[in-house]
């Protein structure tokens, strides 16, 4: 009779959980539906399908950053040096990507090769070393922003090749190419979390440590995977950043981790773990980008924005806690 009414309790919460994150999924739609209704209404140009590619194309590499971070953030760590990541992958692709050098697979493949190692080294402090995941991120952070300076010489590098460029601004059917990489990211990963036991495993690790490995589950290779997919998706905006700014920048990324991180937790995703999801990681990105781009619109300064963006970041940690209890 215990174990039923255990089972029970346990099915409960689940569905209470469940109705928690649609609820707030719904709200999101709400908030990204007016705000789309007040650009619409004053600024016209915003009801154009060209105005929506572009804007979708702003927001892609925080889009794919936010995707690889969700996994993180599901087992209740954080990864800080997704900006730093940017950079250095960047840089990494940046080096192989000049006309004549190689196959365009190349440079991709080495600057996705380069932030899915970064990622691993991440795996390996927080669970090896035990370190907490902030500092081990934190030094990885400095360490991935010094290595971009190092490889760069502290320059850009240029020249770079028209087929790795139109990674970052191409057009595939008058669909941005960033965008078509979006989309794939998030449906691979929205499967991969809901379909597979690794991705359940993800759920139940940040849900309840103790109990996950309590019930069998290796926590810390579930943990290792989460951090090695955030650096690749990492390494995949970074690749996309430096085709898009047809260089590779090692001070690109700059701040990239917290705009993430805050897309995540504004989608829902809870930062004690366990809880949140893809759908609302994207909910989450496009709201900031129709902040940003809206502001922009408005003529309000750069330096008042990072003020909004700031009382979003803890607006959503607010919510964030208030929902835990």
């Amino acid at each position: 009779m215990d174990s039923s009414m255990s089972t029970g309790r346990h099915s409960g919460l689940r569905s209470w959980i469940g109705a928690r994150c649609a609820s707030r999924r719904l709200g999101l739609v709400v908030v990204l539906v007016l705000l789309c209704t007040v650009l619409a209404i004053d600024q016209p140009q915003t009801r154009s399908m060209q105005y929506a590619l572009t804007l979708l194309r702003q927001i892609s590499i925080n889009g794919i950053l936010a995707v690889g971070v969700t996994f993180v953030l599901l087992t209740a760590g954080v990864d800080l040096s997704l900006g730093s990541l940017v950079a250095l992958t960047g840089v990494a692709a940046a080096c192989f990507a000049h006309p004549g050098d190689y196959w365009l697979v190349v440079p991709v493949c080495i600057g996705i090769l380069t932030g899915t190692l970064c990622g691993v080294v991440n795996g390996l402090v927080v669970t090896k070393g035990g370190a907490a995941p902030f500092i081990a991120t934190l030094g990885m952070m400095t360490a991935a922003r010094g290595l971009a300076l190092i490889i760069s010489g502290g320059r850009p590098v240029s020249q770079l090749r028209p087929a790795f460029t139109f990674i970052g601004s191409g057009d595939v059917l008058g669909i941005p190419v960033p965008v078509l990489i979006l989309a794939a990211a998030a449906t691979g990963s929205s499967v991969f979390l809901k379909r597979t036991r690794a991705g359940r495993h993800l759920y139940a690790t940040g849900g309840n440590e103790t109990a996950a490995y309590a019930s069998g589950i290796n926590v810390q290779r579930v943990k290792m995977l989460a951090y090695a997919l955030c650096g690749t998706f990492a390494g995949i905006a970074g690749v996309v950043q430096a085709a898009r700014s047809t260089t590779g920048q090692p001070n690109a990324g700059i701040m990239f981790e917290l705009d993430a991180i805050a897309a995540v937790v504004i989608g829902g995703t809870s930062l004690s773990g366990g809880v949140g999801g893809v759908g609302g990681t994207l909910l989450g990105v496009l709201l900031m980008g129709i902040i940003s781009s809206g502001l922009d619109m408005f003529g309000v300064s750069p330096y008042y924005q990072q003020v909004v963006k700031g009382a979003i970041i803890v607006g959503a940690v607010v919510l964030d806690r208030r929902g835990r209890h």
